[in-house]
């Protein structure tokens, strides 16, 4: 039965073949029985895609929000960050400006974005049919990429419901919704909507947040070269805004105007018009204040509940000391360096944090971020640790060569002036009498009195941690100086003072820490003292501002970093410089470049502010005031003491000697005519047991006034556990 129905086709194309040849017509051939077929079936698909589009469409324009709703519509959280004066110094997200009606947006600036953006724009249904197909030949003929063809329709479609993504899928959605929006709203709705969402750059989205932002006037008063001007930006934001690129922003103005001339929606006069004459507006912040804000704002998560409303932030900055600070780095710091500073008030607030010479060129924040090494700086805490000890500013101690363990330290000039006194060791920053105390009140206390002031880093204990070889932050470095500042009080720096809404409401308000003692006040004053005389004699001269100033110079091996922290009047300023790459800079040194980028600040900021002397009366406390050590200790009579066998003797028992008598006189009784003498031992030194000791012992036996002591220094020393050498579990550094 196939074989007959076979052979009848063929007899049956046979036939049709001979009739058409009889009339004198060729036959068709196969090729054009395809090209009908083809015709044929993409006709149909054509039908049924074009059937599939519509209703794609229309389900996609029902579940479009309404006209109003996308008005109201914002993507993104404003902030206004404001100086603690209240001025505004900058603002973060998105500004929206002022919505304006299509009969309210001047007819220039209408004409602008269409002739550059989308010139069929009044006759395509949301895509446009002929920039296509034009931008497919010219694909394909391989004269240049597949360029982007999205109309205006198309970017609204895509900045209010979709991504910047190049993919097909992204394409088919961005135009399935573009003639959504034809199909729901007029020509005038979407230019309108488009023009009062799109985005400008610098954080400006619609043409009256751009206007006011690069003009200073609302867009209802925009002119054609600024109409032009503002047109130009959507192609590429960051590159022709007029802020960053006056140059790029002119040149594609004029691109926008010949654009308008050609299609006649301007005069050959109004396109000749000069764009380079605008005024633009000017700039007033400064871009290091982004290095405070990079800082601070990340705060808000911990401040505020989720919100996306615009809100306003107060902060501590100061716009004049901001300003003196940026100044000041970037007019003492050497050629090839970076620099940071932070400057504190007596409460903790920030006044100016610089964390670089341009923010622009690099935004990584030295001031909060950068590991250092501080150098002598750090002696702040072995001489803090030395004072709670039991040292004050007058005592002697020997400047002498140092040998603890393999660590053998030296000066910086290579000399010991032998004996001297704590005021002058510090005030010159000599390294050896350094390591004698770090080694004597132990390397742990040291590094457990920088935590103690707010040393956030890991801080290791070998001796050379002395000089500074830990790293640091210079906020937490200014922080501990600004404790010294608070008389020995914790600071805890903060940025932020309060949070409202954009309509005034109050989200968040500072509310002052704890402050809690971290040193005695007679430390405190004695360090104070130490301080001083730092920048009045020492190696901090340079720091002088011609009124009383603290603080501490710094410089770190091979000259990579150098240091200064200070503080006058109630302001802790700490200056930092050196080089990203960590590489020798000749010259730098924490009593020069450093020392004076701090006068130079300073001289500003405690311009305002009366003239505060420092506190530098010691007031020991009773057991540290050497005449009143017998009285502290109580009645002779009250005093344990060991017998000639060893024996532990209570008060008010008599020895077993032969004598029968006490080692010493009871007030009342005569001398004993045979008085056994404990014999001074020295205190034993942790290191070489050569040199000489750190500062010289009292005798015992015999007090102040001539009569003999009841017991012995070296007797309470040992009674009291202060002779005993610290177990040393240190190893120096290799």
């Amino acid at each position: 039965m196939d074989k007959r129905g076979s052979r009848r086709k063929r007899a049956t194309r046979a036939e049709r073949a001979k009739r058409a040849e009889a009339d004198g017509r060729n036959p068709p051939s196969r090729f054009w029985r395809w090209i009908k077929r083809l015709f044929l079936w993409g006709a149909v698909a054509a039908v049924l895609g074009a059937v599939f589009l519509a209703i794609a469409v229309g389900f996609a324009a029902r579940s479009l929000p309404s006209y109003y709703q996308l008005k109201a519509t914002q993507n993104a959280q404003t902030i206004v960050v404001r100086a603690r004066d209240g001025t505004e110094i900058v603002e973060l997200g998105p500004s929206y400006g002022k919505w304006l009606s299509s009969d309210e947006i001047p007819q220039v600036m209408k004409d602008a974005m269409i002739s550059v953006e989308d010139r069929r724009f009044y006759s395509h249904p949301g895509v446009d049919p002929y920039g296509l197909t034009r931008a497919v030949y010219v694909w394909a003929t391989g004269q240049n990429r597949l360029g982007a063809t999205s109309t205006i329709t198309q970017q609204l479609a895509r900045n209010v419901f979709l991504n910047s993504n190049r993919t097909i899928d992204r394409k088919l959605r961005e135009a399935v919704l573009a003639m959504a929006l034809e199909w729901k709203f007029s020509k005038e709705q979407i230019l309108e909507l488009y023009l009062n969402k799109v985005y400008f750059g610098g954080g400006a989205y619609g043409i009256d947040s751009a206007s006011r932002k690069f003009f200073s006037h609302p867009a209802s008063e925009l002119s054609v070269a600024e109409a032009a001007i503002i047109a130009g930006l959507v192609k590429a934001p960051s590159r022709y805004s007029p802020t960053a690129d006056v140059d790029a922003a002119v040149g594609r103005a004029s691109v926008v105007l010949r654009l308008m001339r050609e299609q006649g929606r301007i005069t050959a006069d109004e396109a000749r018009v000069d764009v380079s004459a605008v005024n633009l507006k000017e700039e007033v912040g400064q871009n290091s204040v982004r290095y405070f804000t990079d800082w601070a704002l990340p705060q808000l998560d911990l401040l505020l509940p989720e919100t996306f409303e615009p809100i306003e932030v107060w902060t501590t900055l100061d716009v004049g000391m901001q300003r003196a600070a940026t100044a000041a780095v970037q007019a003492n710091v050497p050629e090839g360096t970076q620099g940071a500073l932070v400057s504190l008030d007596r409460d903790g607030a920030i006044l100016a944090l610089v964390g670089g010479t341009d923010y622009v060129e690099t935004n990584y924040n030295r001031a909060t971020n950068a590991l250092r090494q501080p150098g002598s700086s750090w002696k702040l805490f072995v001489y803090l640790a030395a004072l709670e000890a039991g040292y004050t500013p007058d005592d002697r101690v020997v400047d002498t060569p140092v040998k603890i363990g393999d660590w053998s330290p030296r000066n910086s000039n290579g000399r010991n002036i032998g004996e001297t006194d704590l005021r002058t060791s510090f005030a010159y920053s000599v390294n050896t009498v350094a390591a004698q105390l770090g080694n004597e009140v132990g390397f742990g206390s040291v590094a457990s009195m920088a935590r103690r002031f707010g040393i956030t880093t890991p801080i290791n204990t070998y001796p050379a941690m002395v000089l500074g070889s830990n790293e640091v932050r210079l906020i937490d470095m200014t922080r501990a100086f600004a404790a010294i500042s608070a008389k020995g009080a914790s600071v805890e720096p903060y940025g932020i003072v309060k949070v409202t809404t954009a309509d005034g409401e109050k989200l968040y308000e500072h509310k002052q820490a704890r402050s809690s003692q971290l040193v005695p006040d007679h430390v405190a004053a004695g360090i104070t003292d130490l301080l001083q005389a730092a920048v009045q004699t020492g190696t901090g001269r340079a720091a002088q501002i011609g009124r009383p100033v603290a603080g501490k110079t710094g410089t770190t091996s091979s000259n990579k970093d150098g240091y200064f922290v200070g503080f006058s009047s109630g302001i802790t300023t700490g200056v930092w410089m050196g080089r990203d790459d960590n590489r020798r800079v000749g010259g730098l040194q924490g009593g020069r470049a450093p020392a004076q980028a701090f006068s130079a600040y300073m001289r500003y900021a405690v311009k305002d502010r009366p003239v505060e002397e420092f506190d530098t009366d010691l007031k020991l406390p009773d057991w540290q005031i050497e005449e009143d050590d017998e009285y502290f200790f109580g009645d002779p009579e009250d005093y344990y003491y060991i017998d000639e066998q060893g024996n532990l003797i209570e008060p008010g028992r008599q020895p077993a000697g032969p004598e029968g008598q006490l080692p010493f006189p009871v007030e009342g009784e005569g001398m004993p005519q045979q008085q056994p003498q404990m014999q001074p031992q020295p205190r034993p030194q942790p290191t070489d047991p050569t040199r000489p000791p750190l500062r010289e012992q009292p005798a015992t036996g015999r007090g102040a006034d001539g009569a003999p002591q009841a017991i012995g220094d070296d007797f309470l020393d040992r009674a009291t556990g202060r002779n005993q050498p610290r177990q040393q579990s240190d190893r120096p550094r290799q």
